[in-house]
């Protein structure tokens, strides 16, 4: 009879608490994230964590290119039967998502620390799209903020106090 010299896993822990380097995710998923940014639909203060903003855009984009694909296609076929009820749906789509992405916008300026205000910047062409996207890539400031209260991961609010808001 082998036997096996192999050391078996007796540990109780679970893999990601013995793996460190495997990163545990304490942000939102893209659902909560969605919903999240439509149950603020027109909420300009607080703050939005860059997992809230940035799975909101990628939703954004995954839906804009499945209204925009058939509509692209039914032009370019001549197929208005394809391409106009795509387009109305691409359009109305792209205006009830207007006000709820500007609200998300402002919330994540207000967790880096900024006001909303500073979306304009982006009507400078090239260089203030650049600069609002690099604010946009920032890490949240930790603690508190004038914008939103306490930092929604919790770093460095230990020292919060809600009446000094």
């Amino acid at each position: 009879m082998e036997t096996n010299n192999q050391p078996q896993n007796t540990e109780v822990r679970s893999r990601r608490e013995r793996e460190p380097f495997m990163p545990e995710s304490n942000g939102m998923t893209m659902m909560e994230a969605v919903k999240s940014v439509f149950n603020k639909y027109t909420d300009f203060t607080g703050r939005a964590r860059r997992s809230e903003y940035w799975y909101w855009q990628l939703f954004n984009i995954i839906v804009f290119m499945i209204l925009y694909v058939p509509m692209i296609i039914g032009a370019v076929t001549e197929n208005e039967a394809i391409a106009i009820p795509f387009g109305i749906l691409f359009l109305i789509y792209a205006l009830a998502t207007i006000i709820p992405s500007l609200a998300v916008i402002v919330r994540r300026l207000h967790d880096t620390g900024r006001s909303g205000w500073f979306y304009f910047i982006s009507m400078i062409p090239l260089v203030g799209t650049v600069i609002l996207l690099i604010w946009l890539i920032e890490d949240s400031k930790h603690g508190a903020n004038q914008w939103g209260g306490p930092n929604p991961k919790g770093i460095g609010n230990d020292d919060f106090n809600r009446n000094q808001f």
